[in-house]
């Protein structure tokens, strides 16, 4: 438990850009978790801590990260940790754009998710959250990252709905996300209606994490530089989010 407070603490500093704080958790959590013997959570915090570090631009060192927690883990592990691991490895090789190895991983992901179904024994409750409406919704990042629009719109159209009011920061991601691969589609109307969404509601929150998939949609943005609602758009973003084109 107290490890995964620990975690907690690392991923909610990372979220407000407290980098610093994060190494300092994280560490404290993955030492924990090995101190109590504990190889599950020892590879969700390796995991997390390698999702950090795609987050912060070290894709290549996020795959290593993600293999390493996979590699420690297999055969300890119940499917469903495993499957997170891989999902996050997906993540990574599709930053460093080698869709073949993301591709590989995604479904490594999705089928450790089938046994997870039919597994018997018991899962630890951190991990109930990864289910196949959160491997949509990473799977469509994982191609908007590929600039595949068509396979992230038909991954996200898998995804689940959430309720804005229980995952504020997580919609407004979701719709940066998706509005980006509309505009990769050549879509501006709706890449623009689904950034405006996105921008309503992290203009609410206080998220460095949240600002990037603001700030990726407006680089998406760059063919349309010279159109009006594009240039509002960009002010907007300047201005309720301090995010610059």
């Amino acid at each position: 438990m107290t490890a995964e407070l620990s975690r907690l603490a690392g991923w909610t500093a990372f979220d407000v850009g407290q980098h610093d704080a994060v190494q300092r958790h994280f560490i404290q959590a993955l030492r924990l978790a090995r101190a109590g013997g504990d190889v599950q959570l020892g590879c969700y915090v390796l995991t997390t801590m390698a999702m950090q570090t795609l987050m912060r631009g070290f894709a290549c060192e996020a795959v290593d990260m993600a293999q390493g927690a996979y590699n420690r883990a297999k055969g300890q592990a119940v499917p469903r940790v495993l499957a997170f691991t891989k999902l996050i490895e997906a993540r990574a090789h599709a930053r460093e754009n080698d869709p073949r190895a993301a591709s590989r991983a995604l479904k490594a992901s999705e089928d450790l998710l089938g046994q997870a179904k039919d597994d018997s024994g018991d899962e630890p409750s951190w991990i109930d959250f990864y289910a196949h409406s959160r491997l949509s919704a990473d799977a469509a990042e994982v191609f908007r990252d590929l600039k595949n629009p068509k396979a992230a719109l038909t991954w996200n159209q898998q995804a689940n709905a959430m309720p804005t009011g229980v995952f504020t920061r997580s919609v407004g991601m979701r719709l940066a996300i998706v509005g980006t691969a509309h505009l990769q589609a050549r879509n501006l109307d709706h890449g623009l209606e689904l950034g405006n969404r996105s921008v309503d509601i992290l203009a609410r929150v206080q998220s460095t994490r949240a600002e990037d998939y603001v700030r990726e949609l407006n680089t998406a943005l760059t063919p349309w530089r010279r159109e009006p609602a594009v240039r509002e758009f960009l002010h907007r973003t300047r201005k309720e989010l301090g995010v610059a084109a």
